[in-house]
């Protein structure tokens, strides 16, 4: 198989198919990072056709739907017959759908599969995988997907990214509840460690209050996932929610408060959302220690 796009996530990805017994080629715009898995047992190559040339699965890891259109432009005519891609990128659902037509017209196959889970669960095999294609190809690739952490159909080409831009709908929507109830707990004169140690158990547990709850508490804004990919998602979700009629008025919000740190913070975690809630509330700061941002 050939995986395209070795970055944060693409990297991780790639060493779990290799665990699992899986021949990889990889590229990468930026060759030096597809270099870098050689010691692992990928095979490095400088051309996208020559990554994708004897493939029968191509995976793709890249940064937004325009990006992957390009790539898919420049593999098409190597792609041996019967290929079936899966783009694992956070794309909108439109793209999506336009790269599974563009395939099938070819007589390729196509599953959009965006995961969440961010590098730890990369590293760990252990990522939310949501796919959409038809049953039959979502059957061809299932065992691969599953190498990479916990697949799902959720319904045809285009659905998986559908099922993603919820994902981050809800964890951007939580990243700034969760930093709204940490900045209030210290500024109504509690233990904001302890608060959050308290509530945790209850309903209001989480992924976000126990990992991003931390971060916060620590100020530890090196990236997993960063402002400037939250921003893309929420622009994303908004144009979903255009498309499917209906208006999701916190969702609007949540955009509004991470754009008023996008140029400020653009690669920093988007546990920074505490960041832009501080700078509406002067004097008030979660916390002593110094910002970690790199």
């Amino acid at each position: 198989m050939a995986f395209l796009g070795i970055g944060l996530m693409g990297n991780p990805m790639v060493r779990c198919l290799l665990r699992a017994g899986y021949s990889v080629t990889v590229w990468n715009r930026t060759h030096s990072k597809a270099q870098v898995l050689r010691a692992a047992g990928a095979q490095p190559v400088i051309a996208v056709a020559e990554a994708v040339g004897g493939a029968d699965v191509i995976i793709s890891m890249l940064e937004a739907g325009p990006i992957v259109a390009q790539v898919l432009q420049e593999a098409m005519p190597a792609l041996p017959a019967g290929a079936i891609w899966i783009d694992m990128s956070s794309t909108k659902q439109a793209e999506a759908q336009q790269f599974h037509a563009s395939l099938q017209a070819a007589g390729h196959g196509f599953v959009d599969a965006p995961v969440s889970g961010g590098v730890g669960g990369a590293q760990a095999g252990s990522l939310a995988i949501m796919a959409g294609a038809s049953a039959g190809d979502y059957a061809r690739v299932e065992d691969i997907l599953a190498a990479m952490g916990r697949p799902t159909l959720v319904g045809p080409a285009g659905s998986g990214q559908v099922a993603k831009l919820c994902n981050q709908l809800i964890v951007g929507a939580t990243l700034n509840i969760v930093a709204e109830a940490l900045l209030l707990a210290q500024a109504a004169g509690a233990d904001a460690a302890a608060v959050r140690t308290a509530i945790r158990g209850g309903f209001a547990e989480s992924k976000v209050l126990e990992v991003h709850g931390q971060r916060m508490l620590e100020r530890n804004f090196v990236a997993g996932g960063q402002v400037k990919s939250q921003i893309k998602d929420m622009h994303n979700i908004l144009a979903a929610a255009e498309a499917a009629r209906v208006t999701l008025p916190l969702t609007q919000l949540v955009t509004q408060r991470y754009e008023t740190i996008a140029a400020t913070y653009p690669t920093a975690d988007h546990a920074a959302a505490l960041l832009a809630l501080e700078a509406l509330n002067p004097g008030q700061r979660l916390g002593n220690g110094p910002d970690k941002l790199s």
